[in-house]
């Protein structure tokens, strides 16, 4: 799909890189603190994180016999690490947040390397992946623009005011036109498998939320930590696995499950955590 003659995908990976530094802006070296103070779920988060969703992608894209490169999308979302809005649904569910910010900043550190080890692993008999690539891929959409977000927040949050007041309205902005150039894009595939794709999106979005939940409480972890980790698990950063699939060359195909898989864990995880707050 183009428009004034340019290709609609080519502002998905810029607009991704806006939107994390952003997210950027709203951390600190300090986020990575948790690590020291409560190791054993940062741990017992982070091994969920990587084993639970990467293995059920892999297993709901066998079982929908899915073609090949929406099955590889399907285990590109379940390989990558969590992301801002699973933070936002942890402050909502007055869940642990700190442990959430936590575990979000160590899977994001470490996606680098994770993210395209599981995905040349369980993905790439279903498409070619190259690690060094999707490494490179991965660097230049999240870490170099959190990077650059961390040192603004440093030196020059406040400062310009204005910028700290549309960021959050321009990383929304971007999150529904990255959503509507992958849906456009891959509209022939969305309508021969649109309805067994959502399917597929809530189960693996739902199973997450269970499984983090229960093996966070078999390891012995308290019911805040518990919470936090089933929401950590079931939300990934769509985003990034959209701007991995842009860099591909898959956008309408490996992009798919990604831009189906956003915004419905936004909606599921808003209900679960409103439904965690009433009960606490």
């Amino acid at each position: 799909m183009n428009w004034g003659g340019i290709s609609t995908s080519k502002f998905i990976v810029p607009l991704l890189q806006v939107i994390m530094f952003g997210v950027g802006t709203e951390m600190s070296l300090k986020d990575f603190k948790g690590v020291i103070q409560m190791p054993k779920g940062v741990l017992i988060g982070i091994l969920c994180q990587f084993t639970i969703m990467p293995f059920l992608g892999f297993a709901l894209a066998k079982s929908f016999n899915f073609p090949p490169e929406i099955a590889a999308g399907f285990i590109l979302v379940g390989s990558s690490p969590s992301g801002l809005a699973s933070n936002v649904m942890s402050y909502l569910a007055k869940a642990n947040l700190a442990l959430s910010v936590t575990m979000t900043a160590v899977a994001t550190a470490i996606a680098p390397v994770i993210t395209p080890l599981l995905m040349s692993w369980l993905g790439g008999d279903y498409v070619p992946v190259n690690f060094l690539e999707m490494m490179w891929s991965i660097i230049q959409i999240v870490i170099i623009p959190i990077a650059l977000g961390l040192i603004f927040n440093r030196f020059l949050k406040g400062s310009i005011q204005w910028l700290d007041r549309i960021m959050p309205l321009i990383s929304m902005g971007g999150i529904i036109l990255i959503v509507g150039v992958i849906t456009a894009n891959g509209r022939e595939s969305l309508l021969d498998i649109g309805l067994l794709l959502i399917l597929a999106c809530i189960l693996h979005n739902g199973l997450g939320y269970l499984l983090g939940f229960f093996t966070a409480k078999v390891s012995g972890l308290d019911s805040k930590s518990c919470k936090t980790i089933a929401l950590e698990v079931g939300m990934q950063n769509s985003g990034l696995a959209s701007g991995i699939a842009v860099q591909m060359g898959k956008i309408s195909t490996v992009g798919l499950a990604p831009a189906v898989f956003g915004p419905l864990m936004n909606v599921s995880g808003s209900l679960l955590a409103s439904f965690w707050r009433k009960r606490a």
